[in-house]
């Protein structure tokens, strides 16, 4: 008797308006198996995971659950399908408790019976091997907590099928080993799930098969038994791709940037970075690791002028040997001074580029002060746009398009290039290849090289471990705003790194 598919798509087609997002996809998820699903950024992965949620409606196509036709018109029509989307930004409500996040919305007796609740959520925990208490506040919980209580929530709402977006985008290695192990006991119990991610070492040590989409169109469907990162790039790419990171040892180095013991503190008042001291120096990449929340974003930001501090100093040492303090100078005033320092952010649409102008406009954004003139000339603009778009291999219609129709991964790309084309002498860059596919992340982290190279200082917040000790010449480890250690990427390791990451590893300090 052929087996019945958790997900059969027939054929499914999705536009919008002239782009054609997913065109005629055919593809299956056998019950209880994980399927990865990979595909360059702008090849419809999300797209096709949308419909599935009910967040879009295929144009053409048939999607079966479980055997039969059904019709996905809004997340409780998937919801009653017995399908749960875990998205990689939560939908949490910070000062709810996980039990409460975990029931919010659903439909019931008005006077609800808690500890009923927290029984059946810790029967859950239990049952696959979670670690969660469910009256921990949601703002007292770290990342892997918090995607605990989204993967608990669909599940108690009765999922048979996962969609996890990025599961393992923001984790340290120890987190990740203990959500495979939660995902293959959810396996085991006959759970069918789906990982959308761009981790192709995870792909491998997690999955059963994978199916691959290129600019909209599915490719195929291979064992994961019979597939390899370099054959699964080939199929996502078209052709052979090199996946080196040309390392190079650093030279003539000299101080570039100087931080001595800043602190600052959030909104709330409490504090985010404390004490914090080092240099990096000319002609080398300094990689910043940590657990999300660490102090990552506000270190960055204190030295480009965005974030206030408390106490501390920030000092800028100029290729012609001089030095400038930086303390409290905005970002403004940093560059009036001729400090060549670029920053790419977290936040790619709030704070580096403007969702609702072009490619071209937000090239503009970086020079439009320097303009003599209320008109301003928009040829060098549009060149470098065309210039990144040809580069980066940005998936756009054309350079009028606005930067918010493009995909995540797509904005990223424009932002780094627009950045490294100012030809800073500091560039720091906070999750540069965050939402990337591999071959595009493999073009950043070669870019990144050839600042190094050029003898310029290179600050970068990366979350794949992997990477940053392939990429980088030291690692700074951040905990709770504390610095951790400053670590020889050559001759440190994943463990000793996650031990830093969550304090509870001896201190290291091997800089200055």
């Amino acid at each position: 008797m052929e087996q019945v598919n958790a997900i059969e798509l027939k054929h499914v087609t999705k536009r919008f308006g002239e782009v054609t997002a997913n065109d005629n996809v055919s593809l299956t998820l056998k019950k209880g198996e994980i399927l990865s699903i990979l595909g360059e950024n702008g090849s419809g992965k999300t797209t096709l995971m949308n419909m599935l949620s009910g967040i879009y409606f295929p144009d053409e196509g048939e999607i079966r659950i479980n055997g039969n036709a059904v019709t996905i018109r809004s997340p409780k029509d998937s919801f009653s399908l017995g399908i749960g989307m875990i998205h990689q930004h939560f939908k949490l409500i910070n000062i709810l408790t996980a039990a409460e996040n975990i029931i919010l919305g659903l439909p019931g007796e008005k006077k609800i019976k808690m500890p009923q609740v927290v029984e059946e959520i810790n029967a859950l925990t239990r049952k696959y091997g979670f670690d969660l208490n469910p009256m921990q506040k949601i703002y007292d919980m770290s990342v892997s907590q918090k995607q605990t209580v989204e993967i608990i929530k669909v599940l108690y709402r009765g999922a048979d099928i996962l969609i996890l977006d990025e599961p393992t985008a923001v984790l340290t290695p120890h987190e990740t080993t203990k959500l495979f192990q939660v995902l293959k006991n959810m396996k085991e119990d006959g759970k069918s799930i789906i990982i959308i991610t761009h981790k192709l070492n995870e792909v491998l040590e997690l999955s059963d098969r994978i199916s691959v989409l290129r600019k909209g169109t599915y490719i195929n469907t291979v064992e994961t038994k019979d597939a390899t990162v370099e054959s699964l790039t080939e199929m996502m790419v078209g052709e052979k791709v090199s996946l080196d990171i040309k390392r190079t040892k650093p030279t003539n180095q000299k101080k570039r940037i100087e931080v001595c013991n800043i602190n600052c503190r959030n909104k709330e008042g409490l504090p985010v970075l404390t004490d914090a001291s080092f240099i990096a120096y000319s002609g080398e990449i300094l990689g910043v690791a940590g657990i999300s929340g660490s102090g990552q974003k506000e270190l960055l930001e204190s030295i480009a002028g965005l974030q206030k501090l408390e106490s501390g100093q920030i000092f800028y040492h100029t290729p012609e040997e001089t030095i400038e303090d930086l303390t409290k100078l905005s970002a403004d005033v940093i560059k009036e001074k001729g400090v060549r320092l670029a920053f790419v952010p977290e936040d790619r649409l709030g704070m580096g580029l403007v969702g609702s102008m072009d490619l071209t406009d937000n090239m503009m954004i970086r020079s439009y002060k320097d303009g003599r003139s209320f008109l301003v000339d928009r040829k060098k603009p549009r060149k470098l746009a065309s210039k990144i778009v040809e580069q980066l291999k940005v998936v756009t219609p054309k350079l009028e398009t606005p930067v918010r129709r493009l995909s995540g991964g797509n904005v990223q790309k424009v932002l780094v290039g627009r950045e490294i084309a100012l030809n800073p002498t500091v560039l720091m860059v906070a999750y540069p290849v965050r939402g990337l596919d591999i071959n595009s992340s493999y073009t950043i982290y070669n870019l990144l090289n050839e600042e190094k190279k050029k003898g310029h200082a290179v600050i970068c917040v990366i979350e794949d471990l992997d990477v940053l000790l392939e990429l980088c010449d030291r690692i700074l480890v951040l905990n709770s705003g504390k610095i951790t250690g400053v670590v020889d990427a050559r001759s440190t390791n994943k463990e000793e790194l996650g031990l830093l990451m969550t304090g509870t590893g001896e201190e290291k300090h091997k800089d200055e």
